[in-house]
């Protein structure tokens, strides 16, 4: 997990890479010039690259290496399903669709709520983060962990909260599950330009 000054990065990378950083208070920060009052230069093609390739990197907490094999392995698809190829791999991801599901505040958290195994999927305990979710797939809260204080508040969490419509959360049950393919209707990352810096 990426472990960084926030204030920082959301300056540099906007406020969408992190929930902490899409508050008022940090829209006001971040409309300072530079000293001197000086504006800060429009980047270049490849600084633009750059920047939505760190974007992704920080909102998905994964490493350099990460979403550099997450590219490779969508190359092979040529035309406009390759970003969306990839931006399905990312929002597959166990750590995210739990975060996805509103069980955590941020997906640094449920990436720690994985790897401390509150998690089932389809009647196996996962630990791992990255491990990718299909159609179909079930994952319930592990029942030793119903009782952590991670999950004491859930209902009130869950009662204004709205889920993407590929995922589903039932609290009776307290498991989800994958409904479709995650649909990319984010407006704040651009997988394009992240698969033309790769390309370079």
């Amino acid at each position: 997990m990426i472990s960084k000054p926030k204030f920082k990065i959301c300056r540099r990378l906007g406020p969408g890479v992190y929930d902490k950083c899409q508050t008022s208070k940090f829209a006001a920060a971040s409309t300072k010039t530079l000293p001197g009052g000086k504006r800060p230069k429009a980047p270049t093609e490849y600084g633009a690259q750059l920047i939505e390739k760190q974007k992704t990197r920080f909102s998905y907490g994964i490493s350099e290496r990460q979403l550099s094999n997450y590219v490779k392995k969508v190359s092979h698809i040529k035309g406009a399903g390759t970003a969306e190829k990839l931006y399905e791999n990312l929002e597959s991801r166990l750590d995210n669709a739990v975060y996805r599901m509103g069980l955590g505040v941020s997906r640094r958290a449920t990436r720690q709520m994985v790897s401390h195994g509150h998690f089932i999927v389809n009647n196996h305990r996962v630990t791992i983060p990255s491990y990718e979710l299909k159609t179909g797939d079930v994952v319930k809260i592990r029942e030793g962990s119903k009782v952590k204080k991670i999950f004491a508040n859930l209902a009130d969490r869950l009662k204004d909260y709205s889920a993407p419509t590929w995922v589903a959360f039932d609290l009776n049950t307290m498991e989800g599950r994958i409904l479709a393919k995650p649909k990319n209707i984010e407006t704040f990352l651009d997988l394009n330009a992240v698969l033309e810096f790769y390309s370079r």
